[in-house]
């Protein structure tokens, strides 16, 4: 069994060679930085739509963290939200809409991802050898 550190180091320099084998014309075409949250819902604001208004709650989410303020949802909010936003992509995926959770370029850091993916996993009572398993299972 290899270290976490081992494990991260075989990852990094996998990358690195994955990209080097795309042909030119892939590589030229890259996507644009991710605009930040606060950018996207203004743009999005005159829509009124649930989308729009998704938007603007990340950026006031975003806002209340970076000044500190841990409290700006209850924890049956962030919950809800969590469970929404979870049925969501699995849907949008199911449906063979295929994307990625976050953004290509995001604020969200790999602690952040581990930290909210172990608690997914706890809420419903699963381990990580499960998903190994199903990602094995489904090619996901």
């Amino acid at each position: 069994m290899s270290s976490p550190r081992a494990a991260a180091a075989k990852t990094a320099s996998k990358a690195p060679q994955k990209s080097a084998h795309k042909p030119a014309a892939k590589t030229a075409r890259r996507k644009p930085a991710a605009k930040p949250a606060a950018k996207v819902a203004a743009a999005a604001s005159a829509a009124g739509t649930a989308s729009a208004q998704a938007t603007r709650l990340a950026a006031d989410i975003e806002r209340s963290l970076a000044d500190g303020r841990l409290d700006m949802l209850s924890a049956p909010a962030l919950q809800a939200l969590m469970a929404a936003a979870c049925k969501a992509y699995a849907a949008q995926v199911e449906a063979g809409n295929p994307m990625a959770a976050l953004a290509q370029r995001t604020t969200v850091t790999p602690t952040e991802v581990m930290v909210t993916a172990s608690g997914l996993l706890r809420a419903a009572n699963l381990a990580v050898f499960e998903l190994g398993m199903w990602q094995s299972w489904t090619g996901r």
